[in-house]
């Protein structure tokens, strides 16, 4: 990038979309005049994004006038674009379908629909319109879906849709981007195995009149920051996002840590194929969220919190901006919410199209204007994260049992919070080593896709029951970073020490269900395919490993498995799972290996 002219100019148009995020430049406000440092090289994703947007691709121009503005290298702004899938560095057509072809999208005629859809558009051709082949895209429960990107105008997501819906979605005027009025264009698919907790508002308007007045919090405030800390301790919560770690010590590392800038993120780049609860907690219940981030920022010290989505959930992007506003508007955000003596104000990025960054040190790296590539471990987050910092970090679904967790109890007229909680409740449910619910996604060959929440310590096979998979289905647990279940560990229960004492895990809470009869070789192809694209290139292990892997299972699936072969791909194995930096690459081979052990793989 940097051996191109640097006479080039932004447009009108250009400029109109930076100084939307950056402000309008004058010669008053040089930017070398403008603070410098992490804060302000953290717009530089948000101002990308306005170029998306608006203009659909970012120009040498505009690359031109960001470096002058933020005063980073002008290759340095190029090699963060190029790095997200969604942030084009070349002009596109005005409208854009990404068309998800993942597992659950995959079984239900995904390829079929982008080699349809090229064929109707001429793919660029005709009507300017370019089709392009999507991973999982969260809609797993209504498959297949699909992602539209207008230049200028909108973005949404069409789920359960066929070429014709698609077609007339793109002649339509009336298509504009989600607010949070809007509803989905399917209905909800949320179920619960005995009485719902974290579900238990799914259906009901996301207003904060129906959440109520954030008591929680109020417990919180009235009863101080340890208080809170022991009932989390108290009821064992872990988290819910893969690792599985103990929430109170993440909690508790950052409250004590010795810096006095901390921060909160929410770690909402749900981009597991197969994974969507997620995105359902964030568009039908985001107070929960939000109640439980300003808890954290009381505790931990923290006065500025990120919500970090990924960009292809819109609807979620839109029911957020839209409760953090009720919620500034009621005294519950911001300074001094719910009278505490303390400030704490939440902010909502935008991911770009990187799977990787959902491992947090990579999502660290995006929101402070970087690639998202992960970083080493120690130090970790709680002493070092965000900007340097001490960061909380959890995914939504974690953060939502905390105001089950602290559970204050309305008494009387004036329904004041009296000093009860709900940790002594929250340990009645599950298993002795996994307490409380869990939100699973189930999608594929059933009858009844969704999400389901049901006590830690379920039978896989009652879960599987209420969704109406037959006897006989496989199942892929965890997503494509998961494992094959036998046939005869379909009763195994759905805890964290019971899968692992399997050598299987439940991960993000993907339950993919898959047809026996439908092209297995196929499907362990895709895997491949997804782990080659979405590494993010950093450690060799991953970055030749996945690809290495890639082109021996389509060796495989062109002739057949020989010794030589097979050992290669133990040897990736070793190699990825070892020595790779983050969990993408240490659980690339994790599908692969566990075909081969239940033999639908040889």
């Amino acid at each position: 990038m940097e051996l191109l002219s640097r006479t080039a100019q932004a447009t009108a148009e250009e400029l109109s979309a930076i100084a939307g995020v950056l402000g309008e430049r004058t010669e008053q406000s040089s930017p070398r005049l403008k603070r410098r440092g992490a804060s302000r090289r953290t717009l530089l994703l948000p101002v990308l994004h306005a170029l998306r947007d608006e203009v659909g691709y970012i120009s040498e121009g505009a690359v031109q006038e960001i470096s002058e503005q933020l005063e980073v290298a002008r290759a340095d702004i190029y090699g963060v674009a190029s790095f997200y899938a969604l942030l084009p560095t070349e002009p596109q057509p005005s409208t854009t379908v990404h068309v998800c072809v993942d597992m659950a999208c995959r079984f239900t005629g995904g390829q079929r629909l982008v080699d349809d859809l090229r064929e109707t558009t001429g793919d660029g051709g005709e009507g300017d319109i370019a089709i392009h082949e999507s991973p999982c895209l969260g809609q797993c429960e209504n498959a297949p879906a699909a992602y539209i990107e207008r230049t200028g105008d909108s973005r949404f997501s069409l789920t359960g849709t066929t070429t014709k819906k698609i077609l007339e979605s793109l002649k339509s005027t009336d298509a504009s981007s989600p607010d949070a009025s809007d509803a989905t264009n399917q209905p909800l698919r949320a179920y619960s195995i005995g009485e719902a907790q974290l579900l238990r508002r799914i259906g009901i308007p996301p207003k904060l009149a129906s959440y109520g007045d954030f008591y929680a919090l109020r417990a919180a405030l009235e009863n101080g920051p340890e208080w809170v800390l022991e009932n989390l301790e108290a009821s064992q919560l872990r988290g819910r996002g893969g690792a599985a770690f103990p929430t109170a010590i993440k909690w508790r590392g950052v409250a004590e840590a010795r810096e006095s800038v901390r921060y909160v993120v929410a770690n909402a780049d749900e981009s597991e194929p197969g994974t969507f609860k997620d995105r359902l907690l964030l568009e039908n219940d985001p107070f929960s969220l939000i109640e439980a981030m300003v808890i954290a920022g009381f505790v931990t010290g923290a006065q500025k919190g990120y919500i970090y989505v990924r960009d292809e959930y819109p609807l979620a992007c839109a029911r957020i901006e839209q409760a953090c506003s009720e919620a500034v508007t009621a005294g519950l955000l911001g300074n001094q919410p719910a009278g505490g003596d303390f400030s704490f104000h939440i902010e909502l990025r935008r991911g770009a199209g990187a799977y990787i960054c959902g491992e947090e040190t990579a999502l660290f790296n995006s929101i402070e204007g970087y690639r998202g590539e992960p970083r080493s471990k120690p130090p970790f987050p709680t002493e070092s994260g965000l900007f340097g910092k001490p960061t909380l970090v959890n995914n939504v679904e974690t953060f939502a049992n905390v105001p089950l967790i602290l559970n204050p109890k309305k008494t009387g007229a004036e329904e004041t919070v009296a000093q009860e909680t709900g940790a002594e409740e929250f340990i009645q449910v599950g298993t002795e080593q996994s307490k409380g619910t869990r939100l699973f996604c189930v999608s594929g060959a059933c009858e009844y896709p969704g999400t389901y929440e049901a006590p830690l310590g379920t039978p896989l096979s009652d879960l599987l029951e209420e969704a109406g998979a037959t006897e006989s289905a496989r199942v892929l647990l965890g997503g494509a970073a998961g494992a094959f279940v036998s046939q005869d560990q379909h009763d195994v229960p759905l805890s964290f020490e019971d899968t692992s004492a399997a050598s299987l895990t439940l991960g993000s809470g993907a339950v993919i269900v898959i047809d026996p009869k439908a092209d297995m070789s196929d499907l362990l192809g895709r895997i491949t395919d997804f782990f080659a694209d979405e590494s993010c290139g950093q450690c060799v292990p991953c970055r030749v490993g996945t690809v290495r892997q890639k082109e021996s299972v389509a060796r495989i699936r062109t002739n057949g498995s020989d010794p030589t072969e097979l050992a290669l791909l133990d040897d990736l194995d070793a190699v990825m799972t070892d020595a790779s930096i983050c969990g993408l690459g240490q659980t690339a081979a994790s599908a692969i290996r566990s075909a081969r052990h239940t033999k639908i793989f040889k």
